[in-house]
């Protein structure tokens, strides 16, 4: 698993950088989080900790788009200009987002097809998280921690620079957490970068920084 990204598939994201610039966000009368800075450079990973509440998912979905920020901005630098972020981006949220009268494969297909900028085949995908062999399997039968490894796989079908990962090893056993985490590293060695919340440990290697928000739990 994990072996060396091929060449010829290898993408060109030197120079890409995310940036959040004085970034506030405010829940109804709470304030979650304000004049919030981070970089995130080129085979980078960002790991955004701190307890329930302080504003981790928010952050990402401030970056995703999903919802806007109080003030200040987020810019994604080093692409087209004419490209839209989010079609760079990979948000993985709570929300496995998968159709359960749809097969794994079917499920996995349909992602590849509307995500766009190809990556690996779909079964070489289920290898990778696992799932190997499980493709004709309808989705609702699958447990929840094959759901999730189902939605990870939805990472590796299309190439796009930025993963925003929220709570990525929920439901996952060691041996799957431990193949996400190869996963991510294999990503940052080609350039890709990471932006993360969660409370389990991510093992992305030396690229990754911590972010911590909110008082310490």
């Amino acid at each position: 698993m994990c072996n060396a990204p091929d060449a010829r598939l290898r993408p060109n994201w030197e120079g890409v950088a995310l940036f959040g610039q004085a970034l506030a966000c405010r829940r109804g009368t709470r304030l979650l989080f304000e004049g919030l800075h981070f970089t995130i450079d080129t085979g980078e990973a960002l790991v955004v900790t701190g307890p329930n509440g302080a504003g981790k998912s928010s952050l990402l979905r401030i970056v995703a788009g999903l919802i806007t920020a109080t003030s200040g901005r987020v810019q994604l630098a080093g692409l087209d200009p004419d490209t839209r972020p989010a079609e760079q981006m990979h948000y993985l949220g709570h929300e496995d987002a998968l159709k359960g009268a749809l097969s794994v494969a079917e499920n996995l297909t349909f992602w590849r097809t509307v995500l766009g900028t190809p990556g690996l085949a779909v079964a070489e995908a289920l290898d990778e998280v696992g799932l190997g062999g499980l493709g004709r399997l309808p989705a609702a039968v699958l447990s929840a921690g094959q759901r999730r490894r189902l939605a990870i796989a939805r990472l590796l079908v299309s190439r796009r620079p930025v993963w925003l990962l929220d709570e990525p090893t929920t439901a996952l056993d060691a041996s799957a957490q431990a193949r996400f985490a190869a996963l991510g590293r294999a990503h940052l060695e080609t350039g890709g970068l990471i932006l993360a919340a969660t409370h389990a440990p991510l093992d992305f290697g030396a690229k990754a920084r911590e972010l911590r928000l909110g008082a310490t739990a």
